[in-house]
């Protein structure tokens, strides 16, 4: 029998969580986090369940569409191919430097194509900013990423892709006023500088 090309990763632990209340709103909107790279994306679904999507090096560019295809598939893509589960995806932006950086630009460019195909608003968050926002510093490194998220939710993830995607969805979550958790003032503040969408369809 030979060996599968891609595999996908689940989460290895989910404790419980105490929830802070919500601002009231209906429906609760629906993020998804993504944290792109061409071996190992992550995903947070809206229902708070976090993935890693393995690719195989040896699939060559096939990886991107493998990768669109979860994505897709996150998005909540039917057989009309349509996805209308998500509300507003959270993506970690390249770095300032590598802007133009080859393999990963082409996730991000095949990953926002079939966002756009879907009319799924999406939104940029540098690292430097989710960084500041989880952990209230702007180089953390992902030890402290995967610490600050055990401590506000009790929560351990298989990877460091999934506990930025779960990062990038508290993030929206908690632009929108319906965080699960809560987060200091000053760490919520370090969101003012990300240009977030109206999603009621006007510009921010």
């Amino acid at each position: 029998m030979s060996t599968p090309l891609f595999e996908t990763h689940p989460l290895v632990k989910l404790h419980p969580l105490p929830i802070a209340p919500a601002a009231a709103r209906t429906p609760a909107l629906r993020v998804m986090g993504l944290d792109l790279s061409i071996t190992a994306p992550g995903i947070a679904l809206p229902d708070g369940t976090a993935r890693t999507v393995k690719t195989n090096s040896k699939a060559g560019d096939r990886r991107l569409q493998h990768i669109v295809d979860e994505v897709g598939l996150a998005l909540g893509e039917g057989p009309d191919g349509i996805g209308d589960g998500v509300d507003l995806v959270v993506i970690e932006d390249l770095p300032t430097h590598a802007k133009s950086a080859g393999i990963t630009g082409m996730v991000h460019g095949a990953v926002r194509l079939r966002l756009i195909d879907f009319g799924t608003p999406y939104v940029l968050v540098t690292p430097a900013t989710l960084k500041a926002y989880a952990t209230g510093r702007g180089n953390a490194d992902k030890t402290a990423m995967a610490v600050a998220a055990l401590k506000r939710t009790g929560r351990e993830f298989a990877d460091d892709n999934q506990c930025d995607a779960f990062w990038l969805r508290a993030a929206g979550l908690d632009w929108y006023e319906q965080p699960e958790f809560t987060m200091p003032q000053a760490q919520r503040d370090r969101l003012l500088k990300v240009a977030w969408p109206d999603l009621n369809g006007e510009p921010s």
